[in-house]
């Protein structure tokens, strides 16, 4: 096949986890030649994927304006037959991209970015809106131009797919391996250990969280795995009457989550209704699920949906830290029920929510792209 892919994000680090643990890493398994131009600290071959490094830029300005253009032009030198990109901030280069090479164009689109426009905390609020429609505008124009559109989410696949009718969803399941050999690591009589992975934000319910911590029994501990943002928040939060029970082990490699995982009883992630939130399929609730822990989730249509339909949990108003309390509290009053749930869950991910099933769609866009 011998194929030449270029994969590009001037946004995220070469290691991040959809584009080079998922995507890239399945394309180099089957036989693509694999180029992966993202910010590291120096180029080199990793899993047979070669990394062309980009500098971290000081500031979103100079990324925006500056790291996109060096990206465009690394990307040119690859002579590739397909350009598989990230970031919509690349859009305009793509697309100049494409006339210039005549390869095939990819668009990934991570999330619903105009909504996302609108609870950037760094932008003043005024201007937020506006931003937002004008950010639509000339992502949807530009859209039109790419080959392909990927989406991670179905609410914007379905929004991409009536400008672009090659739109494929591929959702950001767990990859199995990182849970197939995942034993409990718990001792009867410990601690009931409860587990939040992901972004440390406000509109994440991390405050919620941690105020539920004190209508818990002492034994009952919070372990949070991630960053704060913005770093603010942090002290806020330090400043809550649960965190004392609180063990803040900040961000980890992603394939050192799963053992942490299990040494906890419960997976929790109560976002706030927002949104950039309500539709999302986030990562972490099926990492919970694969590694075999009850959830407690926000009380959204579509992840009641899941919850409820598989029987892995219970959904609840992520803005109430006494019920989310509640909650937890029937989970350790009744633990051959959470158990249960437990299993559930663990059973759903193996048989349909992972990558590999994900990966199969993704293949099989490069194999259309090919007879074109």
């Amino acid at each position: 096949m011998n194929k030449r892919i270029c994969i590009l994000t001037s946004v995220h680090p070469a290691f991040d986890v959809r584009i080079f643990y998922k995507e890239a890493e399945t394309l180099v398994k089957a036989g693509y030649n694999v180029i992966l131009i993202a910010q590291h600290n120096k180029n080199e071959t990793i899993d047979g994927i070669r990394i062309i490094a980009l500098p971290k830029p000081r500031n979103r300005f100079c990324r925006i304006f500056f790291l996109t253009r060096k990206t465009y032009k690394l990307a040119l030198q690859q002579k590739a037959d397909v350009y598989h990109f990230h970031d919509p901030e690349l859009l305009p280069w793509m697309v100049r991209l494409k006339k210039r090479t005549r390869a095939r164009v990819i668009y990934d689109v991570h999330e619903d970015y105009k909504i996302d426009i609108l609870s950037k905390y760094w932008l003043p609020k005024y201007l937020r809106k506006p931003i937002a429609n004008i950010f639509n505008f000339f992502e949807k124009k530009l859209s039109k131009e790419t080959d392909f559109i990927i989406t991670a989410s179905e609410d914007v696949k379905e929004e991409f797919k009536r400008i672009n009718s090659n739109t494929e969803l591929i959702k950001n399941f767990p990859i199995l391996d990182n849970f197939k050999n995942i034993k409990k690591e718990k001792v009867r009589g410990e601690s009931f250990n409860i587990i939040y992975a992901g972004g440390l934000t406000e509109m994440r319910g991390i405050t919620q969280i941690i105020e539920a911590m004190q209508y818990l029994p002492n034994n009952v501990k919070l372990k949070l795995l991630g960053e704060f943002s913005p770093q603010s928040y942090e002290k806020n939060v330090r400043s809550l009457k649960g965190f004392k029970k609180v063990d803040y082990i900040g961000k980890i490699d992603f394939r050192k989550v799963p053992s942490h995982y299990a040494q906890a009883d419960v997976g929790i992630i109560c976002l706030w209704p927002e949104l950039d939130y309500i539709n999302s399929l986030p990562t972490k609730l099926f990492e919970y699920m694969a590694a075999g822990l009850p959830v407690v989730t926000s009380n959204f249509p579509l992840w009641k949906e899941i919850i409820e339909g598989n029987d892995c949990g219970i959904c609840v108003n992520p803005l109430e830290p006494k019920e989310i309390a509640r909650v937890i509290e029937y989970l350790i009053e009744h633990p051959e029920e959470a158990k249960k749930m437990g299993e559930n869950g663990r059973k759903a991910v193996l048989e349909k929510y992972n990558w590999e099933k994900e990966s199969e769609k993704l293949l099989k866009v490069y194999e259309e792209l090919s007879k074109k």
